[in-house]
């Protein structure tokens, strides 16, 4: 099966992103910025027991959800930086989030075409590919029309090594 392809490495490289999305209900969405967060919030954030963002952040705009992972509440979002400030391993982005909630449709039913985010993105962070997940070339799936690359932190990886 094909899956929407986020290389995380690459995006986190770009200053702004330049891809553009044609999610079918809002024109002005940005389902790229949507995914990034989501697939960061999977991978790449330590889900501190104490999370220090989630407890920061005087809007509940952020939650934990059942699974560990984080969500932002971008109606709730004043984009005030205080969980960006204090997540200790610099894991939430520091932009502007709008109270237009980007979603991602994936583009599914659109035959035929590549979607608007892997056409406009200029370095080649979103690509549609048949992929197999791959710990040891940091591949991983999030849900079931998402792949993404980028160095997975482990909480193994702190503890200390035995001689």
């Amino acid at each position: 099966m094909k899956r929407l392809f986020v290389d995380l490495d690459i995006c986190s490289s770009c200053k702004d992103c330049v891809s553009s999305c044609e999610y079918f209900y809002h024109p002005q969405n940005n389902g790229v910025a949507g995914l990034r967060e989501y697939a960061t919030f999977s991978i790449i954030c330590r889900h501190c027991e104490e999370a220090p963002c989630v407890n920061s952040c005087y809007h509940n705009a952020l939650q934990r959800g059942p699974d560990g992972h984080l969500k932002r509440y971008k109606m709730r979002c004043t984009s005030c930086k205080s969980c960006a400030l204090a997540c200790p391993f610099g894991v939430i982005f520091v932009d502007f989030i709008s109270y237009l909630d980007s979603k991602c449709d994936f583009c599914i039913g659109k035959i035929g075409q590549l979607p608007k985010c892997i056409t406009s993105c200029t370095h080649k962070a979103v690509d549609l590919r048949e992929i197999e997940e791959s710990v040891e070339n940091n591949i991983y799936f999030v849900g079931e029309h998402l792949a993404v690359h980028s160095t997975k932190w482990l909480r193994e990886d702190l503890q200390p090594k035995k001689r």
